[in-house]
């Protein structure tokens, strides 16, 4: 049923002279174009910013960590009641914050980890549809729905083992959208079954599944696939305890290559690409965490690796031959993307658990306590401003037609679009 637009309060106001969103480079899924987090033409992005900056604050129903997407002048994003589980699927407004609308979704509560929450799916959208997922230890739910919140159409993928909580993100490809249904096979209670991972590839249309590649089971994984531009062709490219860094080819699922003894823990961090190279990451919360960077090809190679303060959660950003690590427990660290060479390494004092993107030649981050850090993409430490937004994060953020949208755990905020 639909949830009622009254419960969607807008506190701030529109500022007027804001650019059109509609002719704005849009923001399809989780960080952005091919999960690259980078975005350009942000000049009315300040560094530093307030409430008095704000275009608005929209509160939203529930809580979650699911980060925002942009298609045109529509924002869309998940949220749940953290009681008893209901999804709330979102559309706002870009340009002055309201509700277009709010689909409710009952749901069945159960375990989450800590850092988790009911809705850490970011959504994937297209011109026609969004396409979000959610699971319950009995049921995964994927499903589409057009631009003004009717479902197209909804599957069932069976039932989903992990005591984390479900967070996969999807992506779309061509005419298909694709999920890595990645679960859990070891370290089970008494009395669980190890859950089967693939990856998954449905018509974006009619949710007719077009296939699905077997995993290996090991960790439930959490990292969203990229494209890779090969020499072949494209590939999608992913990571996972089981199967290390590998390529598939997003048309049939047909394996390309891939490097298994990559990863010891979780993948949670997505790949990105640098330097010709494949970045993945694996840790643990109590650490232990590594970068590797892979040459990728029929026989990959590990190119370098990083021990030392290297993220777990957060995905990398890339600018120019540079690779920004935002470590969980508050640490950036700035890496040469073909030597491996650190060129530098400083504490920020604050844990992160959403990623970091990058805005023409500057990163903006959230940390945990809701507390935006800018930095600039230079081979010297500059930090260029700090904002707090008043209220937790663990969400990355979203920027188009010159704006930012920043998500707290109730809240969606927006700023920029003016010059500045």
């Amino acid at each position: 049923m639909r949830h009622p637009v009254s419960r969607l309060i807008v506190i701030g106001l529109t500022l007027a002279g804001l650019a059109a969103v509609a002719d704005a480079q849009d923001w399809t899924r989780f960080r952005g174009p091919n999960g690259t987090g980078a975005a350009t033409g942000g000049d009315g992005i300040p560094v530093k910013f307030g409430p008095a900056d704000y275009n608005w604050t929209a509160e939203l129903p529930g809580i979650g960590h699911s980060s925002p997407v942009v298609w045109g002048d529509k924002i869309f994003l998940l949220s749940a009641d953290p009681d008893n589980a209901t999804r709330y699927m979102i559309c706002i407004r870009a340009a002055d914050g309201k509700a277009a609308w709010i689909r409710q979704f009952e749901s069945e509560p159960h375990h989450l980890h800590l850092r988790s929450s009911f809705a850490s799916c970011t959504p994937a959208v297209d011109a026609e549809r969004v396409y979000v997922a959610w699971s319950t230890p009995t049921k995964t739910t994927f499903m589409a729905l057009d631009h003004a919140g009717e479902t197209v159409w909804e599957v069932d993928l069976g039932t989903w083992q992990s005591q984390h909580g479900f967070g996969t993100s999807p992506i779309v490809y061509e005419d298909t959208v694709i999920l890595f249904n990645s679960q859990q096979a070891n370290q089970l209670k008494e009395g669980e079954k190890p859950g089967e991972s693939f990856m998954m590839a449905f018509d974006r249309r009619t949710g007719e599944e077009r296939w699905r590649r077997e995993r290996v089971s090991v960790n439930v994984c959490y990292s969203v696939p990229c494209i890779y531009e090969g020499p072949q062709g494209d590939e999608l490219i992913c990571c996972s305890t089981g199967d290390g860094v590998f390529s598939l080819n997003p048309k049939t699922g047909e394996e390309n290559w891939k490097l298994p003894d990559a990863f010891s823990m979780r993948t949670v961090a997505s790949p990105v690409v640098a330097g010709g190279n494949i970045l993945g990451s694996t840790g643990s919360g109590g650490g232990g965490n590594y970068i590797i960077a892979v040459k990728p090809g029929k026989k990959p190679e590990e190119v370098f690796r990083i021990k030392t303060a290297a993220n777990y959660v957060p995905t990398p950003v890339v600018y120019d031959d540079m690779i920004f690590s935002w470590y969980d427990k508050g640490i950036v660290t700035c890496i040469d993307a073909k030597t491996g060479d650190v060129h530098w390494r400083e504490r920020l004092g604050a844990a992160f658990s959403g990623s970091p993107i990058r805005v023409d030649d500057r990163m903006y981050c959230i940390n945990e306590d809701g507390v935006v850090y800018c930095v600039a993409c230079s081979k010297e430490f500059k930090l260029l401003g700090e904002s707090e937004l008043g209220e937790p994060s663990r969400s990355t953020p979203a920027v188009s037609g010159g704006r930012m949208y920043l998500r707290t755990y109730s809240h969606l905020i927006s700023v920029g679009g003016k010059s500045s």
